[in-house]
Formats: structure tokens, C-alpha cells, sequence
């Protein structure tokens, strides 16, 4: 098949359908040989993607023989004939450096958070996997000059030395090393005896140690041969010549094959175009290439430029699309793609950015079309995967309110069960816990809501729920099988349900299988992973999930795909879409190394970070050269402006410098092709009409719907945002309670309230220093009872003992003594059809006969100016007082009311009451209640509210933010 004599280094240029240019030039040369030659050939691939793909591209030309396809690191007959070992699980690796991780953050806590113990080991896996394939040992890490480095890198290199047990082992070698190994036999074993069929390792980059030895061992052979991807057959032999430093070059897309070749013997010039067909666009390849020059010469931009006189042809298939927001990217895309679907064009978006496919994929769907995506969801991101992480985060915590309900409304809770019943017991739940609490839901609240209702579902639904939660809270450090026993016993028993036999949905259906498969290799690998903190399982846990992959047996459009970079190398498309080019997206900046600085890399002989850039820059440069590209970014995000990807930037750059071969009208072009797409989406999500924004409303209920009874607080909220009175009232709207319960400032002031009353019934004679003894005792006691937060505890009980003093300074100061604690009292508003009634916080009796009505605040007190014009709360109290209100006080006269404001800083604000004052308020509240009892009065949103910045109960309802405060309001009849 090949010249022994001659060098059996083949490539294809970028934007060649490699595959299919594969099986094309094997065919050729064995045009003349029998069938069966076919037989005899072996191609090592890279992937299993590509592996199918070559056998699909043979079978769709009828029968024939097949070439043994492998993949290049399956060299498992290989392994087995040499006596070498199966490699150890990768997981029973990283748990067992997870054990030696965790004693070195015990020993060193500040070298990085403990939540990043699995991904910690997980990268010294990774960096154990690089060395052992770079032929790198401990030792060369050891030997190492670190004597102008900080001093982390000195500890992490001492550390290194502990792994040192784990090379070199003949009995559980890890994959890569046993991979090298199995290599380095076969290597020899062929040194001595060359097999005499045809073997080619097709589609590698031998950007990994392990296979670049391989691809030597093959290239050694008299019928071995290499076909490389994505060779630039434009790039100069100066600039190849200059690419020999990694520190300057790693990160551009050729430097692999550099340095491929050099281990090989052989110069840019020793590489044959594999097949007789060109590139689909020779001259944009020419242009991409010198886009992609090696930074120190860029400047070869004004040399060569000059010579690039086909731009037009370059970039006529070309689209450049830049816009404003990500959701205008995925709108645009969706629509090229939708435009490809009805032409039958073969159309394929490229990018390594989920966020935006997840956008393209829900744009597509007001189409009804479902692309064919390659990736899948992430396993976390699942139903199972939800479940089971909801779970693994309540371990070790006490169990709140928000957490009981999420996990009841899993849509995989009670599976196994009468799915209707949990619903609804989990509905009214929920409407006990936000009105009534508590915020921590205790087995004895729980039993007491349940006998309170008349549901014999009741009791057995939640005897369910204390059943599976009961052992969360007390869990501590364990061995690591026991704690995914117990969580998996936990999942399993909600997803079962009260009255279910089986673990219910939880392991069905694509998800259920992967996630049941990625419990079982934990599972199996367990025993090696020893003592867990509740803390730590978490975060392994977390971290196996989000690495495993859902893919759903759904049936995309035979002519969309979606790829990420990896699928894109085996594939091929009419159109090409390369979408999210903004720098950190593609190329995503390499993750930091906790190990290894990029100088200590460099010298040991390892792979620099800039690695990753350099195979990124190496899957665009193959994509741009497709027949037909998209070029698509967005100019923000969601947090900020971004800047374009540094491949996009030398191409746009590399165009608007080249004048005089019309480069800017090239550019000019491609961006006119972009926004023609932008119009499209933007006119797309443009309304047909628009619809004008709401006024400020003033809705006129009829008089027979108005209420007739409202409360002495009601009455500032009547005066000051009517809108809410009107949706309370007559809409029978309340707010509906959060579900994650604070510390907040209501809690705070019916606290105080309950500890004020509690002390005043329970006067007794006492000195001062006993009564604020006896106040601090009640206020702790209420506390404690009520308030689960310890931090709150403290903070309100210290601010109790400041305001103390000040209390008991004033507390009885006039002689008065309490004849109303929280009393209810009520007056009609003769001849309205309307009463007014209310509970004041304290009432005392003095000695002249009068009343001194009190009202306790936990914020600021109203000022008189307030209490005038709005705040007539105790006010309107001293008026009802005066017309015999309160029942058990009769008709009597008020001295004063006062607040006592008992916050951050004590203050007393009291008002001398006199018959003219309290005459005029009262007859301030007949007007009042005169207007809106009248049809013509509507009640106004947010008519006088005292801090605008506020949001009130209802303004959503009202649509406040359509119109502003000072806008007019629109009174409006509302049946």
C-alpha cells in the first residue's frame, strides 16, 4: 500500500471532511488489490465518534470489507499478550489521593478550601496521568529549582514526593501509565518484528506523550503511516522553524505537528497531501493562516498580506454576526439554522459554550424544531441528579423549611405513591409553614399540624416525612460507604413514598440509568476512599455528578447538529456556525494548577497550559475552513462587555490593515451579512403593536364592595397608598408569606410587643435593679422560644439590654398604671356605615382619671408633623377613648399618647392630647371615609407613601414601574 522508501506522513487541510476524505484516499490506493486487502489494514483513531462515523461512510457504499478500526488507546489484546495488568478505576485513584489531599489541607488549611478537596485530587490525578504519559517522574519534580518561586510551590513540590508509591507499580498501574507501557512493548515487539499490513494512525494530533511515542512506533514501520488533521500547508518554513519553543508557540495551532516532527525527523516540506481533492476554500485557508501567525511575527501581516489578492473569494462565504446580547446571538443562530432546515442544508453549530446552545435549542422550539445535540445535559442538572444533590445538601444541616418543601415538590418525590394526595398534603403544608412557621420544621410541629386536620392521609404522610429526614441533622464524619448508603437510603425513600414498595421513578428513563450508573461506580469504589466529613462527601458527590452526561433518546433534525469542538473534528457540514468567540468561551483560560507553575512545567518536561489554547485554536483553524461559516459573538454578557476571542480579533485586524486587497470592504460585507440576521431576530421579537404602558391606576369598586370596618393601622395605609386598601379588602389579596423565614423586622416587633406585655401583667413590687433583671429574663426566655437563629438571638437580646434602662426610665414615669394591654376596641363612624376599631399596645390609668395610650416601635417613632398628616394611629386611638371605644374604660379622657421607640437608639415622641386635637382627627377620618364612600373617589396607588424606594404589597398588582409617582392618576369604574 505505501513506499517503504518513501516518508508516510500524510495530512489533510483544514476544512476537509476528514472522515469521508479517509475512507476516500483508502479506497483509491487499494483500487487495484483484491477485496480482501481491506481486511488487512489497521487504522488506529482517536475517538469513538470517528470510529462509527468511518464505518458508516463504508456501509453506505454497500458490502464490503472493513479495515480493523481501533481506537488508539485500546491496546487491551496488546496488553494481555505482554502480561501487563489492567489499569486501576480512575475513581479508586482520586479517592485514594483525596485521603492524602485532606491530611495536607489539615496540616496547611491555607493552601487552598477545604470544598475543593475532590477537585484538588482530582488534578493531581490529572497531573499524575500527564506524567506518567510524558515519561515525567517524581524525582524530576523533585530536582526541580524552586529557589525563586513562593514559597507554596516549595510545599507543593515536597508534596509531590508523597505520590511517589503510586508510579512504578507493576500491579495497579494507572491507565496511563499501563497505556504507556503497553506502548513501549508493542514498540519494541514490532522493532523486531514488523507486521507487513498496512497500519495508520488517522486524526491524532499527538498532543499527549503516550500517543506521539505510539504514532513514532507506527511511523517506524515499513507499511506505517500517519494522515494528521488539519495540517496548514500555507504556513511559510521560516515561521515553522521559529515554532520551536513551547514557551512562545504551545498555544498556536500547528505547534503539535512541530513537534510530531521533529520527534519524527522530518520538516513541514515531508508531509503529502493524503487525498486529490483541495480544501473547500484554498484562499480563506491562506488568509486564516496568516491570521494565526506565532505572536513575535505578526509582522509578517505586511509582507504577505500584499499577496493575499482573492479576500473577496476568502470571505464570501463568510458571516461575521456581533451582537448586543447573548439572547440576540441564539436568536440570530436559531434563525440560520431555521433558513439551512428548509434549503436541506447540512448545518452544524460549533461552540464550547452550553449557555448558548440551551438558547439556540429553546429558539428552535417555536419552530417545533429539535437540533441534534451531541452533548446532552449534564447529570446534575437531571431530575435524579436534583434529588440526589437536594439530599447531599441537607446532610449534616438542620432542616429548614425551604429545604422540607423542595424536596417534597421533586417531581421524583412519592413516585412509587399516590402522587395527587403528596401534592396536596404538600400544598397546605406549605401554607401552614408561611403563615405559622416554623422555620425549622421539628417531628413534633409536624404530628401536631397533621392531627390538627381531618386527613386520615395526614398522619401516614408525615410519619413518611419524619421517617426519611430523622437522621440528617446528627450525621458526622464516617467511612465514605456508610454515608452513601444512607444517602442513597434517604432518596430511595422519598422517591418511594408514604405507601410505596419500590425506590418509585428514581432510576428510570435515561436519566435514572445514568445516574444509577454513576452511584454504582462510586459505589464499587467506596471502601477506597475512607473517613468522610458530611462536608466533604458533599462536595465528592457534587463533583461526580457534574461530571457525568444525560443524553435523551430524543430524534433531532436529520440537518441540524449541534457539536461541541470534540464532535466537529469527525464530522462534516455544508454551513459551519462558530458560535460564542469571546475570549474566556473559546479559548477558555486554562484552569490554575495547584501543582505546578507554568516554569516548573516547562522544566520538567511537561505540557504547558497554553496546550489547551493551542488544540482550541486547532479545532477553529479546521472549522473556519468549512464551505460556508458563521462567525458569531456577543459584545455582552450578562455581567459585563466581552472581549472578542483572539482569533477573531487577528482575522478582523488582519482584513481592516489590508487596504489595498479591499480588506475593510471584506470585513464591511461580512458584518452586513451578521446584522442582516440581527434585523431578522430583532423584528422577530419586535410585538406587531405595541402596547402602551399602564397608567397609574384608581380603580372605583362599587360602594356596596367597599369596606365598611378597617383597623387603626389601616387607616395611614388608607391615607397613604389607598391602592393597597382597595386589593386587601375588596380584592381579598393578602401577601403571600416567604417561605425562607428571617430574622426580620416583623418578627422583631411582635417579639418585643409579647416581651413588653409579658413584663407589665407580671409587675410586680420590685426594685429597679430586679425589674430589669425580670425584663432580660422574660426577653431571653421569648427569644429562645421563638427565634431560631443564635445569631438574632444574641444581636435583639443585646439591643434589649440597651434599650432596658431607657424603658424603665420611662416605664410608669406619671404614676399611671396599665388597665389595657393589648385591648380591643371599636367605634362607628355615626351616620357612616363604617367602624373603626383597633388594639393599642397599652393603656394606662393615671392618677388624675386620664389615659395615657402608649405604642412600643422597634424603628423610628412617627414625628408630630407624621402623625398629623398621616401616622394618626394613637391619634384616632385617644379619639375612640373619648367616645367610649373601649368597653371596659367607658367614656374617658385622654392625657397623652406617646411612642416608644426601643431600636438602635431609644426615643420617645409624646403628644399632649387636648378635645381640640382629638376633635379635628376625628373629624379628618369622617371626611376620610366620606370621600370613599363616595363613587367618585377611586383609591390611587401609591398616593403618599412615605419612602418611595420601598416596594409595597402590591405594587406589582398596580404595575408601579409602567408609570412613575408623578404621573396623574386614572380613575377607572371596576365591577
Amino acid at each position: 500500500m505505501f513506499d517503504p522508501d518513501q516518508p508516510r506522513l500524510f495530512a489533510l487541510p483544514p476544512g476537509a471532511d476528514f472522515p469521508a476524505e479517509l475512507v476516500r484516499g483508502l479506497k483509491a490506493r487499494l483500487a487495484e488489490a483484491p477485496p480482501e486487502a481491506m481486511a488487512q489494514v489497521q487504522v488506529f483513531v482517536n475517538t469513538q465518534r470517528m470510529r462509527r462515523r468511518i464505518i458508516d461512510l463504508f456501509s453506505a457504499e454497500g458490502a464490503s470489507f472493513l479495515p480493523r478500526i481501533r481506537l488508539v488507546t485500546d491496546l487491551g489484546v496488546e496488553a494481555a499478550i505482554e502480561g501487563i495488568p489492567a489499569a486501576i478505576p480512575p475513581l479508586r485513584r482520586r479517592l485514594e489521593l483525596t485521603q492524602l489531599v485532606a491530611r495536607l489541607l489539615d496540616a496547611q488549611p491555607d493552601l487552598a478550601p477545604r470544598t475543593a478537596l475532590y477537585d484538588l485530587a482530582d488534578s493531581l490525578a490529572t497531573l499524575m496521568d500527564e506524567m506518567q504519559g510524558e515519561g515525567v517522574t517524581p524525582d524530576v519534580i523533585a530536582a526541580l529549582d524552586v529557589s525563586n518561586h513562593s514559597a507554596h510551590w516549595t510545599r507543593t513540590q515536597s508534596f509531590m514526593q508523597i505520590v511517589q508509591p503510586f508510579f512504578g507499580t507493576d500491579d495497579a498501574p494507572d491507565s496511563e501509565a499501563r497505556q504507556r507501557r503497553v506502548v513501549e512493548a508493542l514498540a519494541a515487539r514490532w522493532q523486531a518484528a514488523p507486521p507487513q499490513g498496512p497500519i495508520i494512525v488517522a486524526g491524532s494530533t499527538a498532543s499527549r506523550g503516550t500517543t506521539l511515542r505510539f504514532m513514532q512506533a507506527v511511523a517506524a514501520l515499513p507499511q506505517g503511516a500517519l494522515i494528521l488533521p488539519g495540517f496548514d500547508f500555507d504556513l511559510p518554513g521560516a515561521v515553522w522553524d521559529g515554532m520551536g519553543d513551547a514557551m512562545t508557540a504551545e498555544d498556536h495551532p500547528q505547534y503539535r505537528f512541530r513537534r510530531l516532527l521533529d520527534q519524527l525527523g522530518h520538516g513541514h516540506a515531508g508531509v503529502t497531501h493524503w487525498g486529490g481533492r483541495p480544501a473547500p476554500c484554498p484562499a480563506r485557508n491562506r488568509l486564516v493562516s496568516l491570521s494565526l501567525r506565532p505572536a513575535p511575527v505578526t509582522d509578517q501581516w505586511l509582507t504577505e498580506g500584499q499577496h493575499l489578492t482573492d479576500l473577496a473569494e476568502a470571505t464570501a462565504a463568510m458571516t461575521l454576526i456581533e451582537a448586543d446580547s447573548p439572547r440576540d446571538e441564539a436568536l440570530a443562530i436559531a434563525l440560520i439554522l431555521r433558513e439551512a432546515a428548509d434549503l436541506g442544508k447540512v448545518t452544524a453549530l460549533i461552540t464550547p459554550d452550553r449557555g448558548l446552545t440551551r438558547q439556540v435549542t429553546a429558539a428552535l422550539d417555536r419552530w417545533g424544531i429539535v437540533p441534534d445535540d451531541s452533548a446532552g445535559k449534564p447529570l446534575a442538572l437531571s431530575a435524579p441528579g436534583r434529588l440526589l444533590r437536594h439530599v447531599s445538601g441537607l446532610m449534616g444541616r438542620r432542616l429548614t423549611s425551604e429545604a422540607l418543601l423542595t424536596l417534597l415538590k421533586h417531581p421524583l418525590t412519592a413516585s412509587d405513591s399516590e402522587r395527587g394526595t403528596h401534592l396536596r398534603l404538600t400544598r397546605e403544608l406549605e401554607l401552614k409553614l408561611r403563615k405559622y412557621g416554623p422555620p425549622f420544621p421539628e417531628p413534633e410541629a409536624l404530628r401536631a399540624w397533621a392531627e390538627a386536620r381531618k386527613d386520615d392521609a395526614a398522619g401516614p404522610w408525615v410519619e413518611w416525612i419524619i421517617a426519611a429526614t430523622a437522621d440528617l441533622e446528627g450525621m458526622g464524619p464516617q467511612p465514605l460507604t456508610l454515608l452513601l448508603d444512607q444517602h442513597l437510603a434517604i432518596t430511595e425513600t422519598l422517591a418511594r413514598g408514604p405507601s410505596g414498595i419500590g425506590t418509585g421513578e428514581l432510576w428510570l428513563q435515561t436519566a435514572g440509568e445514568a445516574a444509577r450508573s454513576a452511584i454504582a461506580g462510586l459505589q464499587a469504589e467506596a471502601a477506597a476512599g475512607g473517613l468522610f466529613t458530611v462536608q466533604d462527601y458533599r462536595n465528592l458527590f457534587d463533583a461526580i455528578l457534574n461530571r457525568g452526561e444525560v443524553r435523551e433518546e430524543a430524534l433531532g433534525h436529520p440537518r441540524l447538529m449541534i457539536w461541541g469542538t470534540l464532535e466537529a473534528r469527525v464530522q462534516g457540514a455544508d454551513l459551519v456556525i462558530l458560535g460564542g468567540l469571546n475570549d474566556g468561551i473559546w479559548p477558555q483560560i486554562p484552569a490554575p494548577d495547584p501543582w505546578l507553575n507554568r516554569k516548573m512545567r516547562k522544566d520538567a518536561g511537561l505540557l504547558l497550559p497554553e496546550r489547551r489554547i493551542g488544540l482550541a485554536a486547532h479545532d477553529y483553524q479546521q472549522a473556519i475552513g468549512a464551505p460556508e461559516v458563521v462567525l458569531s459573538r456577543a459584545r455582552r454578557d450578562a455581567e459585563a462587555e466581552t472581549v472578542p476571542s483572539r482569533w477573531l480579533n487577528r482575522l478582523t485586524n488582519l482584513l481592516g490593515g489590508l487596504s489595498a486587497q479591499n480588506g475593510p470592504a471584506a470585513l464591511a460585507a461580512m458584518k452586513a451579512r451578521g446584522q442582516h440576521w440581527l434585523d431578522l431576530a430583532d423584528a422577530l421579537e419586535r410585538p406587531i403593536a405595541l402596547t402602551p404602558s399602564a397608567p397609574r391606576p384608581a380603580p372605583r369598586p362599587p360602594l356596596a364592595h367597599r369596606p365598611r370596618k378597617l383597623a387603626l393601622t389601616r387607616i395611614t395605609t388608607l391615607i397613604r397608598d389607598p391602592y393597597a386598601i382597595y386589593a386587601r379588602y375588596i380584592l381579598r389579596l393578602k401577601k403571600l408569606d416567604p417561605l425562607h423565614r428571617t430574622a426580620d423586622a416583623r418578627l422583631r416587633g411582635s417579639l418585643l410587643h409579647e416581651i413588653l406585655e409579658t413584663f407589665v401583667k407580671q409587675r410586680q413590687p420590685e426594685t429597679r435593679p430586679e425589674a430589669r433583671a425580670r425584663l432580660l429574663r422574660i426577653a431571653e426566655s421569648v427569644l429562645q422560644a421563638q427565634v431560631p437563629w443564635p445569631a438574632a438571638r444574641t444581636l435583639w437580646l443585646s439591643r434589649m439590654e440597651r434599650a432596658a434602662d431607657f424603658f424603665l426610665d420611662h416605664d410608669g414615669i406619671d404614676g399611671g398604671a396599665p388597665v389595657g394591654i393589648e385591648k380591643t376596641g371599636e367605634v362607628a363612624l355615626t351616620p357612616l356605615d363604617f367602624t373603626l376599631y383597633g388594639t393599642p399596645d397599652r393603656i394606662d390609668l393615671l392618677p388624675d382619671g386620664r389615659l395615657h395610650i402608649l405604642d412600643y416601635k422597634t424603628g423610628t417613632p412617627p414625628t408630630p408633623k407624621q402623625q398629623e398628616q398621616f401616622d394618626k394611629q394613637l391619634l384616632l386611638a385617644a379619639a375612640m377613648a373619648e367616645r367610649g371605644g373601649f368597653a371596659e374604660l367607658g367614656f374617658a379622657d385622654v392625657a397623652r399618647i406617646s411612642y416608644v421607640g426601643l431600636g438602635s437608639t431609644p426615643k420617645l415622641v409624646a403628644t399632649e392630647i387636648t378635645p381640640a386635637i382629638t376633635g379635628k382627627v376625628w373629624q379628618d377620618l369622617h371626611r376620610l371615609i366620606t370621600r370613599y364612600m363616595t363613587e367618585e373617589t377611586g383609591y390611587a396607588a401609591r398616593r403618599a407613601v412615605f419612602d418611595s424606594r420601598f416596594p409595597g404589597d402590591y405594587d406589582h398588582l398596580a404595575r408601579f414601574g409602567e408609570w412613575e409617582m408623578t404621573d396623574r392618576t386614572r380613575p377607572e369604574d371596576v365591577a
